[in-house]
């Protein structure tokens, strides 16, 4: 194994991502629009970013098609000028809504993504590595599972070992 490999993040670990504070553990929303108010506000003061703007964004991709993916996950997203980087915000609702969900099965598991208007692959594989961790139905109910944020925090910052016997 060379010197980068060793010393490359796991791609489990998504604290480059997320921040301890941009964890919400029981958001009570009635809806996807208040859903993606609270998610821009949270958002909009990780970034500096203008809360409505973030709102906007993520109204404009949702028109495109539901970001709801299956499994009651959601990945929202969006571009926003002004950003140095990836910035993330995870949530799990304290019930689950509509979401327009390609299963048709409502959500109450949340990330959102916002990224740089520039940083096209950096977005992808950002939006990449969240949904791959997302699609492991174990990972998925421990966040179900989880009673803290800090509980919610440890499990996307920590990279577990899979294949472990």
């Amino acid at each position: 194994m060379n010197a980068a490999a060793t010393t490359a993040r796991a791609p489990d670990d998504l604290s480059d991502l997320l921040t301890p504070n941009a964890v919400v553990a029981a958001l009570a929303v009635p809806n996807k629009k208040v859903l993606f108010q609270q998610l821009a506000t949270t958002g909009a003061k990780l970034a500096g970013v203008d809360a409505k703007l973030v709102t906007e964004r993520l109204v404009e991709r949702e028109r495109l098609g539901s970001t709801g993916f299956g499994g009651g996950v959601a990945i929202p997203h969006g571009k926003i000028d002004g950003l140095d980087g990836v910035v993330g915000v995870f949530a799990r609702l304290a019930a689950p809504i509509d979401f327009a969900a390609i299963d048709d099965m409502p959500v109450d598991l949340v990330f959102l993504l916002l990224s740089p208007t520039d940083a096209g692959v950096e977005h992808l594989k950002a939006l990449a590595r969240v949904s791959r961790r997302l699609r492991d139905r174990a990972f998925v109910a421990k966040l179900r599972g989880a009673g803290s944020e800090d509980a919610l925090y440890a499990l996307f910052a920590s990279s577990e070992t899979r294949n472990a016997a």
